[in-house]
């Protein structure tokens, strides 16, 4: 049965799917005249997250408050908005900023984007969280659920999600081009040329740098002196900061199957790789995923590939292998993403669809940022708010749970719980350092 969908079912299935779900935008932004936005990281992500919201001039919206533990990371950007007030501790600035404030934009590193997050909800604050969601699938849900309590406008950064050409795939998913898939594959270069996969950390210990606060990078992570090992990206690498190549890739990648079929919650996942290190993630894994049946829809196997595994050659029918991309098997035919984003595909073989007819837009053409400031001012939600990116990002945390337990992972959702795994709970969720919550 194809995946046929029109636009009357299209707003009936986003109940089931998880896309803009309820009624977004806090009631203080919805009457603000201007949006004002503070941001919780200004350097990388933080500053390209910044610059792209302030260039949507469509909504009139101000950048009023910047916070960043590094002062280096920070220099650019507040250069571009200097009369933005600039703290350290995001706590101090929700504690002095956030009456006056709309939203929040969260890019720091991943084990402190769902605090930052929560307290900025807890205000009724409108935030957009780099991708991944969250450190850790605990994480993942609580946040979810906040936002549907607090009913505040949320997006999360795989920001390819508002571009035309990752819309026009998955259309072409529910309109059934290949029919029913059972079978997808999905591979990053990372880590590889990004960052080294170290065995343990450093022994020796290094100097702070004085425009870096240490204790505040390291936030709800447990206590390590400071090392440059750790600093700027290389945090992807250590199980306390980062969640390896699937945290940093995962929620582009797997973006396009998991919304284009409509996956939810796996039913398990199991691991292979490389030696999992003590407290880094190893060089390579390969990652099985179950998904089960859905409605008319039938079972899915997903297989995550990292650190310079491929998919068999023999499924891109002679096409070249892109260094990440996703392919989706269907009974009818492949839909062959190459790339990270899922914004341009290849349907195959070629012969066959050589008179292929798109299906007509159902999925709003706005754009990923402009839809967040939309929401903010009371508008409908982001295709990746948080009902859809925090499942998203449950499934692609799963994978790290498997990695890191060796076991198979038999996965309760309702209850976060991987069944007669009772050691997985420590990856499921973590403790926080002391003077942090959610």
């Amino acid at each position: 049965m194809a995946l046929s969908i029109n636009r009357r079912q299209f707003v009936r299935d986003t109940a089931v799917a998880g896309v803009g779900v309820w009624i977004a935008g806090s009631s203080r932004a919805a009457s603000a005249k201007k949006l004002n936005i503070a941001a919780v990281g200004a350097g990388g992500r933080g500053k390209a997250n910044i610059q792209s919201v302030a260039q949507q001039r469509k909504i009139p919206q101000q950048i009023v408050a910047l916070c960043d533990v590094d002062s280096r990371s920070a220099k650019e950007t507040r250069a571009m908005f200097p009369d933005a007030a600039f703290y350290w501790d995001y706590r101090e600035m929700l504690e002095k900023e956030g009456d006056r404030l709309d939203a929040v934009l969260v890019s720091t590193p991943d084990h402190m984007h769902a605090p930052v997050a929560a307290a900025a909800m807890e205000q009724g604050l409108g935030v957009y969280v780099e991708k991944p969601l969250t450190h850790n699938v605990h994480e993942a849900r609580v946040l979810t659920e906040m936002a549907r309590k607090h009913k505040v406008a949320t997006q999360m950064g795989n920001n390819r999600t508002g571009e035309t050409g990752f819309r026009r795939s998955v259309e072409a998913l529910w309109s059934g081009a290949i029919g029913q898939v059972r079978q997808v594959h999905v591979w990053t270069d990372r880590p590889g040329q990004f960052w080294a996969q170290p065995a343990a950390r450093p022994t020796k210990t290094q100097e702070v740098p004085k425009e870096l606060n240490w204790d505040l990078w390291l936030g709800v992570a447990p206590y390590r002196p400071y090392h440059e090992i750790y600093l700027p990206r290389k945090w992807r690498a250590w199980f306390d900061f980062g969640a390896g190549a699937l945290g940093d890739m995962g929620c582009h990648t797997i973006n396009l199957p998991f919304m284009g079929l409509k996956l939810g919650g796996p039913s398990s996942v199991q691991a292979s790789s490389s030696e999992v290190y003590p407290e880094s993630f190893p060089a390579w894994s390969i990652i099985d995923y179950e998904f089960p049946a859905r409605g008319s829809l039938p079972a899915v196997k997903l297989r995550w590939y990292d650190g310079g595994k491929y998919p068999p050659a023999e499924l891109f029918m002679g096409e070249e292998i892109n260094k990440a991309g996703a392919l989706m098997i269907g009974d009818e035919g492949t839909m062959y993403a190459p790339g990270d984003y899922g914004t341009k595909h290849t349907l195959l073989p070629r012969n066959k669809f050589e008179n292929y007819t798109y299906p007509t837009a159902i999925l709003p053409r706005g754009g990923h940022y402009i839809e967040f400031l939309e929401a903010c001012r009371g508008g409908p939600p982001p295709l990746s708010n948080f009902d859809y990116a925090g499942p998203l990002s449950e499934t692609v945390l799963l994978g790290n749970v498997a990695v890191r337990t060796g076991k198979r992972i038999e996965w309760d959702s309702h209850n976060l719980k991987a069944v007669g795994a009772p050691e997985a709970d420590a990856v499921i969720r973590r403790t926080y350092r002391e003077g942090y919550s959610l």
